[in-house]
């Protein structure tokens, strides 16, 4: 991983979305736009018992020498992140964890664990505080109508001023920080496996679009005395110089009812970018609907920007409603979760399963049809019994159409030098190479035709290095891009005795 010499960005402010980012120069796509390291980072809420240093599982057995909090070992409790933060806290109030009868459970004693961090890293640094932090956005006034102010009134506030004896941070400002981590925090994962959140000051100020033109990485890389969270952003797409940088803080695989309820609970602002706009979701159809009362029609939303407004079929007369079509939603997004974690032989047939029992109510781009074809182009090929070895041709055609239609959504909403364009153009480019070699076997085509279906195969698969290359080594799809890089390079330097041998 690079690091930039100086960041290519500026930031602006205006009266309707407050601050942005543009970039200074035009930066082409892969370029790096800026990196930074995390004001402050811990466990999510709702974070079950973890190391307080490493962030890995722990079976509440271990405890911190000095606090007498959960961590793995003195290694562990010797980590800046824990030791420099609330370990003193808690030493000097003598507070200690309270023992629990689930360790895989979500403990409410983890709530205060980060907010703590923040504000003690706003005593350590107040001038970054003041400078990048303190204009963060927190909601507070929105955020007191809700149940969540309650939640941290107990479990953050009169925790941190009653046992913790930090009666010097106000409770204003206690939610102020639980807020801000709330709305601004992104997930990084802890090389124990585990999600943890980060609040980098400068990734929060670019504004949200569904359709993102960068792309983040957060790498950790552990000096055995401090663990750097530091993160890296990256154009998507070229950006022309004064252009403005996106973020997305949903999921982009989402439809839009789904992603603008998701802003309006979470981040409490209600999108109209392009695409929310958009009944088709710019061609995508990741929204759509089949009508089921006639053979032609599709039903679309008729105001995209009212999550109330009817859903008309483009054929007849039928029509439904926003609230009818949510309802639809949830019913297959729990069917699609609750195999999210089957990735065996099993795993596949069950998403098979749901692919056909829904072709007839959703668009085949719908967001559901789109999500499974995720799970299923990345699990034809390695799950016992379906290794790519043994995938018989009607399986690897069945893998590369998978990959074919879910790259024609990622082209539009996840678009360039995604990850997720750089995994499916890599599960792509192994079904291509070896159906050629069949059909040339096979005598379907001559030596010719079979030496450009190769060169396009091995171009995919460098398409997906080139994307993975500045993944973190300490990722799956930093790893993944590793071994694409090579593999590309081998077939290259062999594509002359691929053909001849074939």
């Amino acid at each position: 991983m690079d690091t930039a010499d100086s960041d290519k960005f500026i930031v602006k402010k205006n009266d309707t979305v407050g601050r942005y980012a543009v970039v200074s120069e035009n930066i082409k796509a892969g370029d790096l736009i800026f990196s930074e390291k995390p004001f402050a980072y811990g466990p999510k809420s709702d974070s079950p018992p973890l190391c307080l240093g490493c962030y890995n599982s722990v079976d509440c057995s271990t405890f911190c020498s000095r606090c007498g909090w959960p961590v793995c070992c003195v290694d562990c409790e010797n980590l800046s992140c824990h030791k420099d933060n609330e370990c003193q806290v808690f030493t000097d109030a003598k507070v200690k964890f309270q023992s629990v009868e689930d360790c895989s459970a979500t403990c409410l004693q983890y709530e205060c664990i980060t907010p703590l961090r923040l504000l003690l890293a706003k005593e350590n640094n107040p001038q970054r505080w003041e400078e990048e932090v303190a204009q963060m956005e927190s909601h507070n006034g929105k955020r007191k109508e809700l149940p969540i102010w309650a939640f941290n009134q107990v479990n953050v506030v009169e925790y941190l001023r009653g046992p913790c004896k930090l009666n010097k941070f106000s409770e204003e400002l206690i939610h102020t920080a639980c807020g801000i981590l709330d709305i601004n925090a992104f997930e990084a994962r802890a090389p124990s496996g585990y999600l943890i959140r980060c609040l980098f000051p400068k990734l929060a100020i670019l504004s949200h679009n569904c359709v993102s033109n960068i792309v983040h990485s957060i790498e950790c890389q552990g000096t055995g005395i401090q663990e750097d969270y530091s993160v890296f952003v990256r154009a998507a797409v070229d950006i022309p110089k004064d252009g403005e940088i996106f973020s997305s803080y949903t999921y982009s695989l989402w439809p839009t009812l789904v992603r603008r309820e998701f802003l309006r609970e979470n981040k409490f602002f209600e999108c109209k970018c392009e695409r929310c706009s958009d009944a088709t979701e710019l061609g995508t159809h990741l929204g759509t609907l089949k009508c089921n009362k006639c053979d032609n029609g599709v039903i679309l939303s008729t105001d995209p920007l009212d999550d109330k407004c009817a859903w008309k079929c483009t054929h007849c007369e039928f029509s439904t409603n926003a609230t009818s079509v949510r309802k639809v939603y949830a019913t297959i997004q729990a069917e699609i979760e609750a195999v999210e974690m089957m990735s065996d032989a099993e795993g596949i047939e069950v998403r098979e399963t749901i692919f056909r029992k829904y072709r007839s109510v959703l668009h085949p781009k719908n967001s559901y049809m789109t999500i499974l074809r995720v799970a299923l182009s990345q699990l034809y090929g390695k799950a016992d019994g379906y290794t790519i070895e043994d995938l018989p041709d009607l399986i690897l055609e069945r893998k590369t159409e998978l990959c074919y239609q879910l790259l024609d959504v990622l082209n539009v909403v996840e678009p360039g030098h995604s990850r997720i364009r750089g995994i499916t153009l890599y599960e792509l480019h192994s079904p291509l190479l070896i159906l050629a070699r069949n059909q040339y076997s096979a005598g379907v085509f001559n030596k010719e035709l079979l030496r450009k279906k190769l060169v396009e195969a091995i171009g995919i698969l460098g398409e997906s290095a080139e994307i993975l290359k500045n993944e973190p080594l300490s990722t799956l799809e930093g790893q993944l891009g590793q071994v694409a890089q090579q593999a590309h390079e081998q077939l290259l330097h062999n594509l002359d005795i691929l053909v001849e041998t074939a």
